[in-house]
C-alpha cells in the first residue's frame, strides 16, 4: 500500500487528507445517531400527549425533566410558549435540532465532489509527466513512461474510491435526518391538535388548563 501511495505522486497527499476527514466525520455522525437513538423515549412521548389532553402541564414538567429526547425537547418548547405561539416556538426548536443533525454533512458532500476531481488532476499530471519522459527518452524506454501512467491510474482510482465510500453513509445520514423531520412534524402536529381541543371558540384556554 505504501508503494502504491508513493507511486501515486503528490496528489495522493490531499487525497489522503480527504479520506481521513471523511472517516472522522462518518465516525462522529455514527456516534451522534447512536446517542440520538439511545435518548429516544416513545412511551414518554405518548404519555406527554395524554397529559396534554387534560392540560396537566405540571406533571409534564416533572416527567420530562432531564429527558434528552429531541422530540420531547421540541414539544416542551411549544408547551412553554403555548400562550403565545406554540407552532412558531416548535418550528424554531425543530430547526435547531435539524441543524444539529445536519452538522458536518456539508463536509462529506464536499469530499464526494473534490476527491474525484483531485483524482482527475493527478491523472492529468501523470499523463503530462509521461509525455515529458517520452519526449526526452523516446520510445526505446517504455518503462520510463509507464510510471506516469501508473500515477495517473492510481490517483483516479483513489479519488473515485473515496467518493464511492462516502456516498453510502452520506445518503444514510440524510435519510435519518428526513425520518427525524417527519417524526418531529408528526408529534408537533399531534400536540397542536390536542392543545386546540383545550381552547374554547373565543381563543381562551379553559379554566384549569393553565
Amino acid at each position: 500500500m505504501l508503494d502504491i501511495f508513493i507511486s501515486g505522486g503528490p496528489v495522493m497527499y490531499p487525497l489522503l487528507a480527504c479520506s481521513i476527514i471523511v472517516m472522522a466525520v462518518i465516525i462522529e455522525r455514527i456516534l451522534f445517531w447512536i446517542g440520538m437513538d439511545m435518548s429516544r423515549d416513545k412511551a414518554l412521548l405518548d404519555e406527554v400527549l395524554e397529559l396534554c389532553r387534560s392540560g396537566d402541564w405540571e406533571s409534564i414538567r416533572l416527567k420530562t425533566q432531564g429527558s434528552k429526547d429531541y422530540i420531547l425537547k421540541i414539544l416542551i418548547t411549544g408547551i412553554l410558549h403555548r400562550e403565545f405561539s406554540m407552532a412558531k416556538a416548535m418550528e424554531a426548536a425543530a430547526a435547531e435540532e435539524i441543524k444539529r443533525m445536519q452538522k458536518y454533512m456539508g463536509i462529506i458532500d464536499t469530499m464526494i465532489t473534490v476527491a474525484p476531481l483531485l483524482g482527475i488532476f493527478g491523472t492529468v499530471i501523470g499523463i503530462i509527466l509521461s509525455f515529458e519522459v517520452l519526449g526526452s527518452t523516446g520510445i526505446e524506454h517504455p518503462e520510463a513512461v509507464t510510471a506516469g501512467i501508473a500515477q495517473a491510474l492510481i490517483t483516479t482510482a483513489s479519488g473515485l474510491g473515496i467518493a464511492i465510500f462516502s456516498v453510502f453513509p452520506y445518503n444514510y445520514f440524510n435519510s435519518r435526518v428526513e425520518n427525524a423531520a417527519l417524526a418531529i412534524e408528526k408529534y408537533a402536529t399531534s400536540l397542536e391538535i390536542v392543545f386546540d381541543k383545550l381552547v374554547n371558540p373565543n381563543g381562551r384556554v379553559k379554566e384549569g388548563t393553565q
